[in-house]
């Protein structure tokens, strides 16, 4: 059994959630301890459960430890990942509703299912757009366009928008699964900037909170003598919500940027949280944003030639993650500190 050490690195969720998913890829069975040790509330939140119990049902996993708040994890997949019809709710995890992050639980299972012998179509309920992980948006935006060039055939839908914390959003996920090998990606410069699409988006609020994030997000990108079409959405939901989400779309790359809104915070400042984010990146000329630098990593590590990619920041998620696939003995991975180049080369 592999033994890994959840504490190491940033000490987050991302350790678990890339362990689960090598682990139903490969097989190997897999001990995590002290889960989630640098965070404040140490341990398995509910949204880390659902992940845990979803990777556990694609390759009808033996489970020790899945509990809300627990920090030992044993998980022994007993069969390779099942393509077929799944639903994983946040909510039904505990039996009490949650705004957990159904797209970290996404990520969990995507690339087995994506790897495995047949289609699936995947539900996940609870939180689409919260604080502290990537929002469905990108996901659909960035996340799937840029692995889909490396062979994962996935499709996505934002089928009802969830925010902290009554949740409640669902997305229903479509994985066309194949054996074939993931191809490598090298993505070292990013080229032109094609275009720039924004959203600003709100439920159960006033039409005129979407105009005034829209309206703010296109002024200050004219301003900085860059194009954007920004869209103004007052969309359905349970809920008030607002956010703001802008997609760079690059000759060889996209990257995404956001902020969420939350009581007293002003429109217009939603809108400028987001377009200062993706100012400060088109600053450093690199092709991959600090949060697709992480996740590029899993498939890099499963493609069959060598990847390389230049990110933007090299992160402590960058270097945790990396450590953790190294565990698995798949592939190794090497950052230039220089350069900030990542290079995966898998052990084949």
């Amino acid at each position: 059994m592999l033994q890994i050490d959840g504490s190491y690195g940033e000490g987050g969720g991302q350790i678990l959630r890339t362990s689960l998913s090598l682990a139903a890829i490969t097989g190997q069975p897999i001990r995590i301890d002290r889960i989630r040790a640098g965070r404040k509330k140490p341990g398995l939140a509910i949204q880390h459960l659902t992940a845990v119990r979803a990777a556990a049902e694609i390759c009808r996993a033996e489970l020790l430890g899945d509990a809300v708040g627990s920090t030992t994890l044993e998980f022994r997949p007993t069969v390779s990942p099942q393509p077929g019809q799944y639903r994983f709710d946040v909510a039904e995890t505990t039996g009490a509703g949650s705004a957990g992050a159904i797209t970290l639980i996404l990520q969990t299972v995507l690339l087995p299912l994506a790897l495995s012998s047949g289609n699936s179509q995947v539900t996940l309920r609870g939180g689409t757009h919260v604080a502290w992980s990537p929002p469905a948006t990108y996901i659909e935006q960035v996340y799937l366009p840029m692995v889909q060039q490396m062979g994962v055939q996935a499709e996505m839908q934002l089928q009802a928008w969830g925010w902290y914390p009554q949740g409640n959003g669902e997305v229903a996920l479509e994985i066309t699964g194949s054996q074939t090998p993931l191809q490598s990606i090298e993505v070292l410069e990013r080229g032109k900037l094609k275009r720039i699409q924004g959203l600003a988006v709100v439920t159960e609020l006033p039409a005129h909170i979407p105009q005034r994030m829209a309206s703010r997000a296109y002024n200050l990108l004219q301003q900085a003598q860059l194009r954007s079409d920004v869209q103004p959405l007052r969309a359905k939901g349970i809920a008030p919500g607002a956010g703001m989400f802008l997609t760079a779309e690059y000759q060889h790359s996209r990257a995404g940027f956001s902020a969420i809104g939350k009581v007293g915070l002003a429109a217009e400042k939603v809108a400028e949280m987001a377009v200062q984010e993706f100012l400060a990146f088109q600053a450093t000329d690199a092709p991959i944003d600090v949060h697709l630098a992480d996740q590029l990593l899993l498939p890099a590590a499963l493609a069959t030639e060598v990847s390389q990619y230049r990110v933007a920041e090299v992160s402590l998620h960058l270097t945790t993650n990396a450590w953790v696939i190294e565990q698995f003995g798949l592939a190794q991975v090497a950052i230039a500190p220089d350069t900030q180049v990542v290079t995966v080369t898998p052990n084949r």
